[in-house]
């Protein structure tokens, strides 16, 4: 559990997601901070999403992007 003023961090090649849940009824602002080389790409472990830091975009893991909303 997190309360105003904490820190998280979230080790990478861990095979498991992360993610934050607001259980509270107020607004919950959060700073997320990490390196954004170019040439980085994200794999999300759980669920079939990557991005890379060139375009930003998020696509299915074979590069096929997820319809326009």
């Amino acid at each position: 559990m997190l309360r105003a003023g904490d820190c998280a961090a979230f080790a990478k090649n861990s095979g498991n997601g992360h993610h934050l849940i607001n259980r509270s009824n107020k607004v919950a602002v959060y700073l997320e901070v990490g390196s954004r080389h170019g040439a980085d790409l994200t794999t999300c472990s759980d669920i079939d999403m990557m991005s890379s830091n060139a375009d930003g975009r998020f696509v299915h893991k074979d590069g096929t992007p997820y319809p326009e909303a």
